[in-house]
């Protein structure tokens, strides 16, 4: 896949930097202070382990709460396909499930929601409302986080098949075009020129700490059946 940075300010990229330790700090104390040395670094210890603790229970949760959503939106398709439209998966939701999409080559097999708002990604990948449906003609757009729903396209390959089952039951197969990192205000992505195709966005480092950042990964696959 071609990674074509574009340039950006911040160069953080998820990654801490590392100092040296300050004039004064307490490696340059006398050794008279070593009990307050060790409780300091017992205590950052604690808060360390406390932190990472909460952060694979938090990771855990997320995990959970997109996979129960994926059941239920299994659901909600079905009755989809037998005619009914919008069906909510829950009595809560303010979305529905617009698309089945699967990617044999990496074991994918997901239900694409109304909406890519950070409320309904949290339960699957959303389409961008402006943008065709996945299926029909034109440049669809669908966004997902890259730690759940859509952390597979760090492993897709040009070439790779995207299958898209529409609501009336028809499928239409993609080809993984290519794949580029882009800065986020960069819209052209999302423009409706051109051939048909999906356009799938998220989050990019995949590895980086802390969602959100600049960077989008963008993958494109082109429609193989006509329209």
């Amino acid at each position: 896949m071609r990674h074509a940075v574009v340039p950006y300010p911040d160069v953080a990229l998820g990654v801490e930097c590392a100092f040296p330790a300050p004039a004064g700090s307490l490696s340059d104390r006398p050794h008279g202070s070593g009990r307050a040395r060790r409780f300091a670094l017992g205590a950052l210890a604690a808060a360390l382990l406390a932190a990472g603790l909460w952060q694979l229970g938090h990771g855990a949760y997320i995990h959970a709460k997109a996979g129960l959503a994926q059941l239920l939106l299994r659901h909600a398709w079905t009755r989809t396909l037998a005619g009914e439209r919008e069906v909510k998966p829950w009595p809560w939701a303010d979305t529905w499930p617009v698309a089945r999409l699967a990617v044999p080559a990496r074991g994918v097999d997901l239900f694409v929601l109304a909406g890519a708002n950070g409320r309904t990604i949290a339960f699957g990948p959303g389409h961008v409302f402006g943008t065709p449906l996945p299926g029909a003609a034109g440049n669809s757009a669908i966004g997902g986080h890259r730690d759940t729903h859509l952390a597979f396209l760090r492993d897709v390959v040009p070439g790779d098949e995207i299958v898209v089952e529409r609501a009336d039951g028809r499928l239409r197969r993609y080809r993984v075009d290519s794949g580029e990192v882009l800065d986020r205000r960069e819209t052209r992505v999302l423009g409706n020129g051109g051939p048909t195709r999906l356009t799938l966005v998220t989050c990019y480092p995949f590895d980086a700490l802390r969602a959100g950042g600049p960077l989008r990964y963008v993958v494109t696959a082109r429609a193989v059946d006509p329209d």
